[in-house]
């Protein structure tokens, strides 16, 4: 499992590690909201691994030692493109992360299970029949 950035307000959001936050939800036992944020964290670190590949390959190729004659606009102007669609990619998924982050409830006690316990309520007793009546 790849890092990403926000992999510590995920844990904070959850109450537990990303780790186990993560076999959660490919265990298929995940709610509806943790399998979402694990979603976009999943394709987040991806994206976040994309970009520091393209700025480090930019620093590679403009690096001060580097000599001018190796210096290739076409592969700097597709590096740009490149940087320009990560950058662009790492954005919508910070914002679409951060909404449901933030609009989930405020973390507690509660929401720090990962299941939630099994009901307390018991069913109501079954009221013996009446007698029959007969005419």
């Amino acid at each position: 499992m790849k890092p990403s950035t926000q992999d510590q307000a995920i844990e904070a959001a959850f109450g537990h590690p990303v780790g186990l936050l993560h076999r959660r939800a490919t265990s298929g036992l995940a709610g509806p909201a943790l399998h979402r944020v694990m979603e976009l964290r999943a394709f987040l670190a991806v994206a976040e691994e994309h970009l520091v590949r393209i700025r480090d390959r930019v620093h590679q190729s403009t690096a001060p030692q580097r000599d001018l004659g190796e210096l290739n606009p076409d592969d700097l102007r597709m590096d740009a493109q490149w940087l320009d669609a990560a950058v662009d990619a790492r954005e919508g998924l910070l914002s679409a992360l951060t909404n449901i982050l933030t609009s989930m409830p405020a973390a507690g006690p509660d929401r720090q299970r990962l299941r939630p316990p099994p009901p307390t309520v018991r069913p109501a007793p079954v009221a013996a029949p009446a007698p029959a009546r007969h005419p």
